[in-house]
């Protein structure tokens, strides 16, 4: 595996670096840096998304016949790691990075073209219909139910810790329309408009009071049969080909080493309690080189993906282990932050955004203000997209072939 960037590439990376440095806004860093969710709030990632589709990158991962920028693996990467690195907010996933590659992979034409133009101009904003309270890890045991009738398909059923649906005018549902079958063949995946009769939201708060998931109820909704994707049982193929971008879509490690050297550079102002600082004690210099070396050991696993993909591979099931190593590395540098602060990483507001001008005051600084908000907000990162149990047994099984 060859990881030096031609000269081209690094053309392409001082375009990006360049492009940064005169559209990333301090209001749109300042907001992604104080939004303690594990997805950015609608209103910086919208405008960001705006920013990124005027310049005509927003659909970076997209083909360019479907409106993508046609860009190698190589190009996203370097796209994905100098944004992390600038402090630029995360994309709004649901809509880009797993329905869109559903729909230009899955989808019919007509479907490409009503939906995809849609969400670059922001038009649509989407939520994920999975998990239900009895089918999360277990995802194929859902119950909730397609029935078609005529040329429409009628949905009744609950789905659960739905990011964003509270904003989402659009939802992706896997739902059952056969139940005499092996439960996995079944499935069918749906494109759901959230604004009829039948959809209710009932908000689920955080453990830091934030507003992120949902549960959302569907009493007799009608999904036009024009918005099946693939054919009836083929839901689970396609949810498996999203998870897979869901656990692997993205390079974590880049934003992760960021946020590590902010706080390795705050510690250098930190008293230790002795008299010296914190940067210089031993067992804190220990704590972060352990979690450096993970870091790094990660980005060589993503770049390992990369090069697969680069040569038309798959990314496979190697996307587990970076879904369950970007999960416990991002919960130990959420810690590592709390305790950066002592006390002060204790505060935790009620109040929502703790951006802008109706923001509240911060004790001590903006980034000891977040800091246990997000760290409580971080719990999640081991149980969305597969818990880590449901990773280590795909790794046991389809990696090492136990």
């Amino acid at each position: 595996m060859d990881i030096e960037l031609t000269p081209e590439e690094e053309s392409f990376r001082q375009e990006v670096r360049d492009f940064l440095k005169n559209n990333l806004t301090d209001r749109i860093r300042e907001g992604a840096a104080s939004s303690p969710t594990v997805f950015v709030e609608p209103d910086i990632g919208q405008d960001w998304n705006a920013v990124l589709n005027e310049q005509g990158w927003l659909g970076y991962q997209w083909p360019k016949e479907d409106g993508g920028t046609g860009w190698t693996p190589v190009q996203r990467y370097i796209f994905e790691k100098e944004c992390a690195l600038a402090g630029a907010p995360n994309l709004t996933v649901l809509g880009l990075k797993l329905v869109a590659p559903v729909i230009f992979n899955f989808g019919t034409q007509e479907q490409k073209e009503k939906y995809l133009p849609r969400i670059l101009a922001g038009e649509d904003y989407w939520c994920q219909g999975f998990s239900e309270p009895n089918a999360g890890s277990d995802l194929a045991s859902l119950q909730t139910r397609a029935v078609k009738q005529g040329d429409k398909y009628v949905i009744n059923g609950s789905k659960i810790w739905t990011t964003h649906a509270h904003w989402a005018n659009k939802m992706f549902v896997l739902a059952r329309t056969d139940a005499t079958v092996k439960k996995q063949a079944g499935i069918s995946f749906f494109l759901v408009d959230m604004n009829q009769p039948g959809i209710s939201v009932r908000p689920i708060l955080t453990m830091a009071g934030d507003h992120e998931v949902n549960q959302v109820f569907m009493e007799d909704v009608e999904v036009p049969a024009g918005d099946l994707v693939g054919e009836e049982g083929q839901g689970w193929t396609i949810a498996k080909f999203l998870l897979e971008n869901e656990r692997g879509g993205s390079c974590h490690a880049p934003k992760l080493l960021f946020d590590l050297d902010q706080i390795e550079e705050m510690s250098k102002d930190v008293p230790d309690g002795r008299g010296g600082k914190l940067a210089d004690d031993l067992d804190w210099r220990r704590r972060m080189a352990k979690l450096r070396l993970g870091i790094q050991s990660l980005e060589v696993i993503e770049l390992k993906i990369l090069s697969r993909i680069a040569k038309g591979q798959k990314p496979g099931p190697q996307t587990s282990l970076t879904k369950l190593l970007a999960s416990n590395l991002r919960q130990d540098v959420d810690l590592l932050a709390v305790d950066l602060f002592g006390p002060a990483g204790l505060q935790l507001p009620t109040a929502r955004p703790l951006y802008g001008e109706n923001a509240p005051a911060p004790f001590r600084c903006e980034k000891a203000q977040v800091a246990a908000a997000r760290y409580l907000n971080s719990r999640a990162w081991t149980i969305f997209g597969g818990t880590d149990e449901v990773q280590r047994t795909i790794i046991a099984k389809t990696v090492l072939g136990l």
